[in-house]
């Protein structure tokens, strides 16, 4: 390793500027390639995921406010009731380069804002939900997988082998409009600090959670190692009937504290812009998960309901590794304590765009969290860059060179080439974090769907 290290020094000092940057990308793909090989999952694991579908329907979200300027007062909404606010929220996210994903109340302006992303040169088709996407990916992985979902017979022709699905055919599946920008996308000389998306839908089967009844009578014969719930963001400002939203709620939480001790059971979290719905969300379902999923949007969101009461806006879209770790901590310090009849957490895993962060709980089933963190690196790289090969060319890093456990007393941890995976154990909290850095693409393609693929794939390994 020393004559390794002494060589790789050598080189940094005759290499000319940019191909430092470059031999440190390629000594870090190496060396976490070089780990994820060591874990592949060979078990075909039992994987249920609730609940629902779509079409994702992908535009350039400039062609989508092509000849509009960028709004005077950008600013967040419940929902979308017009074509300004639209225009206004879209503005508000792209300057932070932050993803959301709203409902558009009116079936009219619903129609016409499809229309204008079919009328991109660019558009495309994907196969959309955070169920099925998630269900997708578990399959590619090796697992056996139950979905709860209603699609037409044509989008149940996208899923890949290995997926059965549990509730029931529908004639037209519910659309979802994803308006894409790229790292440094420049509108009116505001430029977005990354690639992300903005999402907007008018579904009416989604938010009803369908599914849930012939995916509940389907999962006892399956007998499923681990039950993934999501999708639940969907109920997001739809116009339920009163209390209507709350039964169905219920019903998941019944279903998911029917699971048996022996299976676990994960919510993957989503944007949620309705304090109600979150709250309700953390009152009745998250007590009955043993892991939770997460982006750098979500965890602020919940830490801020549990510790304050309240929903946040917006947060940093790249945050320091020693924040996000101070919020893990304390989220988990109040959800792995056993009350009642509910699951104490025993697994949290936040995806970032420069690393992944996986804290388990020690002595728990979980095992394997630094491969999770490696697969779950590689593969947010592999679908943003749709490319399974994962190529010094295409990627960077912005994980910073050293960073502190905790913002108050915490110790530096260096980053180094050879060795990117970084795990250790904290006995007062009774808990194993590990950090692996996320090679960033250089060329995204897509990032709708990042968060369920890399979530899944983590999972995966877990088990």
């Amino acid at each position: 390793l020393s004559l390794v290290a002494l060589l790789v020094g050598l080189a940094l000092v005759w290499l000319r500027p940019g191909q430092e940057d470059l031999l440190k990308v390629d000594t870090v793909i190496s060396s976490l390639l070089k780990y994820e090989a060591k874990y592949v999952e060979e078990n075909q694991p039992r994987i249920a995921v609730g609940y629902g579908a779509c079409k994702d329907l992908f535009v350039t979200g400039s062609h989508m406010l092509a000849n509009v300027s960028f709004p005077a007062n950008p600013d967040n909404f419940m929902g979308v009731g017009d074509e300004d606010q639209l225009v206004r929220m879209y503005g508000f996210f792209f300057k932070a380069g932050a993803a959301a994903e709203r409902f558009v109340h009116g079936q009219e302006l619903w129609k016409e804002l499809l229309e204008t992303g079919l009328k991109d040169t660019e558009h495309r088709w994907g196969l959309g939900g955070n169920a099925p996407v998630m269900a997708a990916r578990f399959a590619r992985e090796g697992a056996k997988v139950l979905l709860g979902a209603k699609l037409s017979p044509g989008l149940a022709e996208w899923l890949p082998e290995g997926v059965e699905v549990a509730g029931g055919d529908i004639e037209s599946d519910d659309v979802h409009l994803i308006m894409e920008y790229k790292r440094n996308e420049e509108w009116d000389g505001v430029v977005s600090p990354r690639a992300n998306r903005f999402i907007i839908h008018h579904d009416l089967n989604n938010p009803m959670v369908s599914s849930l009844e012939q995916f509940r009578q389907a999962l006892p014969l399956f007998n499923p190692q681990l039950l993934v719930v999501g999708g639940l963001q969907m109920m997001d400002n739809f116009p339920f009937r009163e209390g209507e939203r709350l039964e169905r709620i219920l019903l998941i939480r019944d279903q998911m504290a029917a699971m048996d001790q022996d299976t676990r059971v994960h919510f993957e979290m989503a944007s949620f812009v309705d304090e109600s719905l979150l709250a309700e969300l953390t009152e009745h379902i998250i007590p009955q998960a043993d892991s939770l999923g997460m982006n750098e949007q979500e965890l602020p969101n919940l830490h801020s309901l549990l510790t304050k009461g309240e929903v946040t806006t917006m947060a940093d879209s790249n945050p320091r590794i020693a924040e996000v770790l101070d919020q893990m901590r304390e989220v988990y310090s109040i959800l792995s304590v056993a009350k009642g009849t509910n699951r104490p957490v025993t697994r949290i895993h936040l995806h970032t765009l420069a690393y992944q962060a996986i804290l388990t709980a020690k002595g728990s089933p979980w095992k394997n969290t630094g491969a999770a963190a490696v697969k779950s690196s590689l593969t947010a790289h592999r679908h943003v860059c749709a490319d399974k090969e994962v190529k010094p060319e295409k990627s960077f890093l912005i994980m910073d060179d050293s960073f502190s456990t905790s913002k108050e007393g915490g110790r530096r941890v260096p980053f180094i080439n050879t060795r990117p995976l970084t795990c250790w154990e904290e006995e007062d909290l009774g808990v194993n974090i590990c950090i692996a850095p996320v090679l960033v693409c250089a060329q995204a393609v897509q990032t709708a769907g990042g968060g369920d693929n890399i979530s899944a794939a983590g999972l995966v390994v877990q088990i």
